[in-house]
């Protein structure tokens, strides 16, 4: 477990880390020269089957930033204040940060006791919990680091504080806010475990999505052969250069897919704060800039709750729950604070009632259950998303009970609904255009569910099939009812045109068969454009047909090509075929018109390869 220490410089920290653990946390030679903490410090204290780690962040305003790297993901605090100077300034500041993150116990220690009378302390005891009411139920310890007062009292109490021992089962995710080379050894990380649990050998992503292997571990201090989670922990890594690693990266066992520059959050303010604001933001180890947009207020007031979405200048490695604490523009002042509610916000209609219902409904819903009956209310996700930003087991997930296909996660409900409009726009479409046998899966895509996944509506298409309440006839889709059917006598003429195009792989023209047959040409024609709705034919250019199966041929060796060559000419495509260049022109061209094929240039791109 990790414990954090805030106050004032100069209030006793370090002293207080030393007493409880016998290690000064000043580490940096700058550090012991000027008698105060600039980077984190960090100490341990070894007790039964564990070890207790402390992070001692700066007190000065001008190393804040290293204050809030220490604070990620630590969910219990030392407040130090010092006896003979009661509040100050930092203290405020750093007491403001501890609360608009959340901890979930804050221990206020008074130092240096020793050099002040007992009743004083009694009246800074007292105007601590007058001053912030908040602190009423928190405990408060009496020390000093020169007599020993209280120091056992502490220690006795910070070793019986409850372990997250909830994280361990998450996915393993580990913020880095150093980064170094040791001789003899390599790369060296070091960071706060956050979730999750590392043994050596394994591998991890970076945020760059680079995999690294764990060759060793130091945990809270000792060599180990795991880490887990809440403890403090140095990781020497192979298969990457120090150059590749910054402060604020992290090392997940997820892979990193889903960086955001656009989050919806629970924002509450500390002070004033307006409807768009360009801030400072601060996660875990990340310092950088961004705009932070009220969605339910013009103004934000102190002490308010109101919903936001923050416009990031840099993508950030984002999960659900996580906080974040929102300076001024100037980064001189400490705004709000913020949880996580949403990693990808929407961009529009973000301020409409149902909205801000919906992100009301967000904020209630406790369990994953309830999160994700509010997710897949309206649409489906891709699992691997969910998994990303709630940071869980994919097993957690499918063991919901949720209906699932491919990547994407959905509910039996909006299944249900999607495929009631497939059928309803089919029908739509049969009423509009009679005299077609029906439309491709990926047209019927397009007019039904453009906004879903292509793949799943496919499969939403082939299951209305298979139950019969859709039916396909030569890869078109239609209504069971809807017909197109030959009569006896065109059919006769069919039996005597079809043969004409299997004998070649050409397209023909509706005279040269008309000749052929000696039949009639406009009733010819009549026939094959009829074969053409039924799905027997294909009109490449007015009055040139080819038999649909060639199509398919011709279709499937297009796309052999493009995906071995990434894309086709007319002439790679004549060559191909062996057909004449005005010809494959015409082919190429109705291949772009279907969707099938798009123009670049001189080149012709995969667009749809399912089409056909």
């Amino acid at each position: 477990m990790i414990i954090v220490t805030a106050g004032h410089v100069d209030h006793g920290k370090t002293a207080l880390l030393q007493a409880l653990t016998g290690i000064n946390t000043a580490h940096l030679p700058e550090e012991k020269k000027r008698g105060l903490t600039i980077d984190l410090g960090y100490a341990y204290l070894p007790i039964e089957n564990d070890i207790l780690g402390f992070i001692d962040v700066p007190g000065h305003q001008r190393f804040l930033s290293n204050m809030l790297a220490g604070l990620g993901g630590i969910q219990h605090a030392l407040l130090v204040v010092s006896a003979e100077e009661g509040i100050k300034p930092q203290t405020s500041e750093h007491l403001t940060i501890l609360k608009l993150l959340n901890f979930s116990q804050i221990m206020v220690v008074i130092t240096k006791a020793d050099r002040v009378e007992p009743s004083h302390i009694d009246q800074l005891i007292s105007d601590i919990q007058h001053q912030y009411p908040f602190l009423n139920q928190s405990y408060f310890f009496v020390t000093s680091a020169h007599s020993g007062q209280g120091i056992a009292e502490l220690k006795a109490h910070l070793i019986e504080l409850n372990k997250s021992s909830h994280l361990l089962n998450k996915p393993f995710r580990y913020a880095i806010d150093r980064v170094f080379n040791v001789k003899g050894a390599g790369l060296v990380v070091t960071g706060t475990a956050i979730a999750g649990q590392i043994k050596i050998g394994d591998e991890l992503y970076l945020s760059s999505g680079e995999k690294v292997r764990v060759r060793n571990i130091h945990a809270q201090n000792q060599v180990s052969e795991q880490g887990l989670a809440g403890q403090r922990l140095a990781l020497n890594i192979v298969n990457v250069d120090k150059s590749d690693i910054a402060r604020g990266d992290w090392l997940t066992s997820l892979q990193p897919n889903y960086a955001t520059d656009r989050i919806t959050v629970r924002l509450f303010a500390d002070q004033t704060l307006k409807e768009n604001t360009v801030a400072h933001l601060y996660h875990y180890a990340s310092h950088i800039t961004g705009k932070v947009n009220l969605l339910n207020a013009k103004q934000a007031v102190r002490n308010g709750e109101y919903f936001a979405e923050i416009i990031l200048d840099e993508p950030l490695h984002i999960v659900l729950g996580d906080k974040l604490i929102i300076r001024s523009g100037d980064d001189s002042q400490t705004l709000a604070g913020t949880e996580v509610l949403e990693i990808f916000s929407p961009k529009r209609h973000k301020r409409s009632e149902e909205r801000l219902a919906y992100l009301q409904k967000l904020l209630q819903a406790v369990t994953l259950n309830e999160r994700f009956a509010l997710y897949l209310s309206t649409k489906t996700m891709p699992l691997e998303q969910l998994v990303w930003q709630e940071q869980v087991q994919e097993a957690d997930i499918l063991n919901l009970g949720y209906n699932h296909y491919g990547k994407w996660i959905f509910t039996s409900a909006f299944q249900q609904q999607i495929q009631q409009r497939i059928i309803d726009k089919l029908t739509e479409y049969h009423t509009l255009h009679n005299d077609q046998l029906g439309i491709t899966k990926a047209r019927l895509h397009r007019l039904s569910a453009l906004d879903q996944p292509e793949s799943l509506i496919a499969h939403f298409i082939d299951e209305l099939v298979l139950t019969k309440k859709l039916t396909q006839t030569r890869g078109w889709i239609h209504t069971p009812e809807h017909r197109i059917e030959f009569n006896a006598e065109e059919l006769q003429k069919w039996a005597e045109i079809r043969p004409l195009f299997e004998q070649t792989n050409q397209a023909l023209w509706v005279r040269d068969i008309a000749n052929e047959l000696l039949a009639d040409e406009t009733e010819t024609r009549n026939l094959l454009y009829k074969a053409g709705k039924l799905g027997y034919l294909v009109p490449i250019v007015k009055d040139r047909f080819l038999l649909q199966e060639q199509i398919s041929v011709f279709a499937q060796e297009i796309k052999q090509f493009i995906e071995q060559n990434g894309s086709i000419s007319v002439n790679q495509l004549r060559d191909k075929i062996g057909y004449g260049r005005k010809v494959t022109v015409q082919l190429i061209e109705y291949f772009d018109r279907s969707g099938f094929l798009r123009r670049k240039g001189n080149e012709h791109l995969l667009r749809d390869k399912d089409t056909f």
